[in-house]
């Protein structure tokens, strides 16, 4: 095919979010696309606040106390117009959230590399925010089913639209820092929290009334603020011309076996041992991390009980009620610092993979968590609070880093073609990790609590169980191989596929886009603040509440 039918294939009927339109043109910043992805991170991120709504939620009809049913049961929860609901009941909507995510991150990776980033993000920002409205509508109707399909099931969708819709767009703007680019934008997924449920709490507070806890106004108001944000990160993607590369940059030497300078083809992937080896090494990797997480409270508090408020020697469960409550302030602040370092690492551990390779990256957390979580027992043992918060800090770091390098991690190995796919389906290991985590950590407190364990014990067999997770992912992380020559599309292939990018890019005169020539300039700089300026307020709240850790 010539370049005038490249041409004209391209330019005929491209639609305002086809992929076709968005190809960037000469003096294009490359350091404007990571904000637009933060942009609909920072929001979805919320996922990970949602229980902030719950109490309130519980007393949707009470308002200040539940009207609560003996007789109610989840079935019946799902209808019932008279009765409060549970958190139990509530708290599905947040298993549905990340089994959503990675089933549909892995149904709709292959049509999002086709649509382009921005009908991706379009997309999101209808599910997300859509998702709100209708978990109003259920709050308005008191219909916790309603609730579910809202925020659990269209909401969940369009969690793995937007966690995946800038993936491959940055990777391909960023060859020269595949790591530190992922890692920008996974970073606004942990940090969204931290701006949303502040502002949350702030739109509750100011909202209820004696006949309303408040949140169906709340959900209404942060899906509108969201949606403002998701649609500006949608029409703010570019992606760059099929063989662009920065000014000066060259790709790595193929003396670096483990970065690839071929593609797989999405169909191909799956089908190879090196897919499922990075599988099990992210699953094993978040699993460990994620079932801590869940316990973080209740684990400092049953550890350390009344050493946190100055009673050492004093165990949990012989605190007055007043006692647990200050107990119970200062382990939130523990999550709150858990939190911070959760984002921090994504950023941190994604750019030192640019440095040290992405192999040896996952050899750190894995050989590094194993000591940590080998050593916190005894941390706990001899309650040194600072070594104890110490570890679960740098654990929690490695956790978030897990996720953010990962991604590039799949690109070295298979290419950049289809890695907003292959990184769709790989994340059905979060969803797993979501249900393994949290389940073996809780069956094994609740057999501790029951074979009349308490204090430092009560974990050290969780520790150790977890450490044994992070070996087998040692283990896997060390049998991923370089793919062989016979998984990696033929040239022609891949020109076809890239036809359409390099048609357009063909209209355009050369340039830098930026790269080399300006930078971060002054565009680049109010898209920064635009993110920076919620994510900057929302670390200071949370810092804030960490602090009485350490009184």
């Amino acid at each position: 095919m010539s370049v005038a039918q490249d041409i004209a294939q391209a330019g005929g009927g491209v639609g305002l979010l086809d992929r076709e339109r968005i190809i960037a043109k000469a003096g294009f910043n490359r350091w404007l696309v990571p904000p637009a992805a933060l942009c609909i991170h920072l929001c979805i991120g919320m996922a990970y606040g949602f229980s902030v709504f719950w109490l309130p939620l519980s007393r949707a009809i009470g308002v200040t106390a539940p009207k609560t049913c003996p007789e109610l049961t989840l079935a019946s929860a799902l209808f019932t117009t008279t009765c409060d609901w549970r958190v139990s009941d509530l708290g599905w909507m947040y298993t549905l959230f990340f089994v959503l995510l990675g089933a549909s991150a892995a149904i709709w990776g292959g049509w999002l590399e086709k649509a382009g980033p921005r009908k991706a993000g379009v997309a999101s920002a209808l599910c997300w925010c859509g998702g709100m409205v209708i978990s109003a509508l259920g709050i308005y109707w008191h219909q916790l089913w309603m609730m579910w399909l809202g925020s659990g099931v269209i909401g969940g969708i369009g969690l793995g639209l937007g966690y995946i819709s800038p993936v491959s767009t940055l990777i391909k703007w960023f060859p020269d820092r595949r790591g530190m680019a992922t890692g920008m934008a996974i970073m606004g997924f942990g940090g969204g929290a931290m701006i949303g449920s502040p502002l949350a709490d702030m739109l509750m507070n100011s909202f209820k009334t004696p006949t309303s806890v408040g949140v169906l106004q709340t959900f209404l108001v942060m899906a509108a603020i969201y949606f403002a944000f998701m649609m500006a990160g949608a029409f703010g993607y570019r992606v760059p011309p099929a063989g662009w590369r920065p000014d000066g940059w060259a790709p790595p030497s193929s003396a670096n076996a483990m970065i690839t300078s071929g593609h797989v083809h999405l169909r191909d992937a799956h089908k190879t041992p090196q897919f499922w080896l990075i599988w099990a090494v992210l699953c094993l990797n978040v699993s460990a991390g994620i079932g801590v997480l869940g316990i973080a409270s209740p684990m400092l508090q049953e550890i350390f009980g009344g050493a946190l408020i100055g009673q050492a020697g004093v165990a949990f469960s012989a605190l007055d009620a007043g006692q647990k409550t200050s107990v119970a302030a200062i382990a939130a602040g523990f999550v709150g610092l858990l939190s911070l370092f959760n984002i921090a690492g994504r950023f941190f551990w994604a750019s030192l993979s640019d440095k040290i390779g992405r192999k040896n990256t996952y050899y750190t957390f894995f050989i590094l968590g194993i000591a940590l979580y080998a050593t916190a027992p005894w941390a706990a043992g001899i309650q040194s609070k600072v070594l104890f918060v110490s570890a679960f800090c740098i654990i929690l770091s490695m956790y978030g880093g897990g996720f953010a390098t990962v991604p590039a991690y799949l690109a070295d190995v298979f290419g950049t073609q289809f890695v907003g796919a292959i990184h769709g389906r790989l994340l059905t290991a979060w969803s797993t990790a979501g249900i393994i985590g949290p389940v073996v950590v809780n069956y094994i407190r609740e057999a501790q609590v029951s074979a009349g364990v308490t204090g430092a014990s009560l974990y050290s067999g969780t520790m150790y169980i977890l450490a044994g997770m992070l070996a087998l992912g040692l283990v896997a992380n060390a049998l991923v191989r370089p793919l062989g020559p016979q998984w990696f599309m033929k040239e022609e292939e891949v020109a076809k596929l890239q036809a359409a990018s390099r048609a357009a890019a063909a209209r355009e005169a050369t340039g830098s886009f930026g790269i080399g020539k300006g930078g971060f300039d002054g565009t680049a700089a109010l898209a920064w603040a635009v993110v920076g300026i919620p994510l900057a307020w929302g670390i200071w709240i949370t810092l804030s509440k960490s602090l009485t850790l350490f009184h």
